[in-house]
């Protein structure tokens, strides 16, 4: 195939940032002028790993990034017409929490599929280089999205956007370069809040975006089954995703065959998990993350075992050693980095369920308690606990946990970090960190059901079930 010139794309690319004053990163051109950047050559490793690979440099493009992992995938189209994955990348920052955007300045980094052209690309990013995603696509204004200008870049500082290393957006910015180069008019972006593997959607089953995730994960299984590229469109609030029936308008599009088959045996596995009692869970950050290989405490290297392409193609994607020697530069927002996630047990409201730790030396729960606790259903309430009244010889030494539900935390991710800072204000013995009752208190637990409690209940909002 012939190579276009390159003229006209860097054309496009160096207006349309012109007019970027507000947005998601608030990028800009360099005050300095045109830069080179944006024609840097792809590196010689990366080119000996395509060739090891059977690809070329125009072959097509597909990227697909997971926010919960921070991983950016960069995958090339064959002659066969699949896609094969090239290189991982980490993400050095992402902010807000798991979930699509939906307004402007709420700090999200979008969920979706979005379309990439040409001029989408800026090689003067203030960034080092960036490209714009094209948020909000049809389905985010459908549900009424607003903001902009979120972008792919360099610098590790993200206000909505993906940041990456500027070492890692160079490699990333050539390849797109080059796939325009050799004819490909658009590459697709798939943003996901995390792999969606059977155990993924099992363990975030009752997250409010979970409806949502469902969705992007029809997309996810057709390029994961077929290696293809799905057609994508927007049927009111819902992606629809296929083939040619799809890019001719159809809302109930056929689905393939081997589509179908491994969204069957994800939905089994999936009960399964469930069966067995997986609990359901839900994160929550400060404001976003960060890949585990920039904190120098991490191990050498780094492994996946959640990779769904073929193991022929499963490798060592990227080292501490690599990555850990890279300047950095201003990290946006190091103290919620440094805090890191929570996770949380939920009900099947999707509301926070916590446990208050019991004393060390308190005995186990015996038989007929256990049995007990499987019948109990637990109410939302918040419950103190009181010392024992001195002579009562029966509880002493035998404080005994209460479960704890937060009737007010759904759909805001910061309640979570309040009820979380408020146990450990009570707690006068021990008053761990934020971050070491986070990890503490997180699993369920029903309180066993006794005669004469001894503990005082203060409700935080509804009792309903």
């Amino acid at each position: 195939m012939a190579v276009r010139p390159l003229a006209a794309a860097v054309l496009a690319a160096v207006v349309m940032p012109l007019a970027m004053t507000l947005g998601g990163c608030q990028d800009s051109t360099m005050l300095g002028g045109a830069s080179g950047r944006g024609l840097t050559p792809i590196p010689p490793q990366v080119l000996s790993l395509m060739q090891s690979k059977g690809m070329q440099q125009s072959d097509p493009i597909l990227i697909r990034a997971y926010k919960k992992e921070a991983e950016m995938e960069v995958w090339k189209r064959g002659a066969n017409g699949q896609y094969a994955l090239l290189k991982t990348y980490p993400i050095c920052r992402w902010s807000g929490q798991l979930g699509p955007k939906t307004k402007q300045g709420d700090r999200q980094a979008p969920e979706g599929f979005y379309t990439i052209t040409p001029g989408q690309m800026n090689p003067n990013s203030s960034y080092y280089l960036s490209f714009d995603v094209g948020y909000p696509n049809a389905v985010d204004r459908a549900k009424g999205g607003t903001g902009n200008y979120i972008m792919v870049h360099g610098t590790c500082s993200s206000a909505g956007c993906f940041a990456m290393t500027d070492a890692s957006m160079g490699e990333i910015y050539a390849l797109a370069r080059e796939a325009f180069n050799g004819g490909q008019r658009a590459f697709q972006f798939q943003s996901y809040p995390f792999r969606m593997t059977a155990a993924n959607v099992a363990k975030f089953r009752n997250d409010p975006n979970a409806p949502f995730w469902k969705n992007l994960k029809e997309g996810s299984d057709y390029f994961e089954a077929l290696k293809e590229e799905p057609r994508v469109a927007a049927c009111g609030t819902k992606y629809v995703f296929g083939g040619s029936d799809v890019a001719a308008g159809n809302c109930t599009p056929r689905v393939d065959p081997l589509v179908a088959e491994k969204r069957e045996r994800d939905n089994h596995e999936i009960a399964e998990l469930i069966a067995k009692g997986t609990p359901a869970t839900r994160v929550v950050y400060d404001d976003g993350g960060q890949n585990p290989v920039f904190r120098p405490q991490q191990p050498q290297s780094v492994t996946f075992a959640s990779l769904t392409e073929s193991d022929k193609d499963k490798e060592l994607a990227y080292t501490a050693k690599e990555y850990g020697r890279h300047n950095l530069g201003e990290i946006s927002r190091p103290e919620s980095l440094a805090l890191g996630p929570n996770e949380f047990e939920v009900d099947s409201k999707g509301k926070p369920v916590l446990v208050a730790a019991a004393p060390a030396e308190a005995p186990g729960p015996t038989k007929a308690a256990a049995a007990r606790k499987e019948q109990t259903k637990p109410t939302t309430v918040v419950a103190v606990q009181e010392p024992a009244k001195e002579g009562d010889g029966k509880s002493a030494g035998k404080t005994k946990p209460h479960r704890i539900a937060v009737a007010d935390a759904e759909g805001d991710p910061s309640a979570f970090g309040k009820v979380l800072a408020a146990k450990s204000g009570k707690d006068e013995k021990a008053k761990p960190s934020t971050k070491e009752a986070a990890n503490e208190t997180v699993k369920e637990a029903t309180a066993p059901a006794v005669k004469k409690p001894h503990a005082a209940v203060t409700t935080t909002g509804s009792l309903r079930n």
